[in-house]
């Protein structure tokens, strides 16, 4: 479901450049998820000593939340590194 919204183009929209010898790898995933987790965490801790609602409301609420920012935060950190590599390792990229 969420496949083409993770997919890097073949090419840049705007310059050209082959993008497809780009490998990011599961690089993006591991940061977003301890940074994406550690923040729904503590605010799930935040809503129960607050306002105490039941069990399905958590179910509900969170799911609702981590999921678009998940797949928000691992496009800009997937971008990120293909960043890093045409800097650093553009050699990789055939360049």
């Amino acid at each position: 479901m969420f496949q083409n919204l993770l997919e890097v183009r073949p090419a840049c929209t705007r310059c050209g450049l082959d993008l497809t010898r780009v490998d990011t790898g599961d690089g993006a995933v591991v940061p977003v998820l301890l940074v994406l987790g550690a923040l729904i965490v503590g605010l799930a801790f935040w809503v129960e000593f607050t306002f105490s609602p039941p069990l399905w409301v958590h179910a509900i609420l969170w799911l609702v939340v981590a999921i678009p920012l998940a797949v928000v935060m691992i496009r800009f950190a997937k971008a990120a590194l293909i960043i890093q590599q045409y800097r650093h390792r553009s050699s990789e990229m055939g360049l």
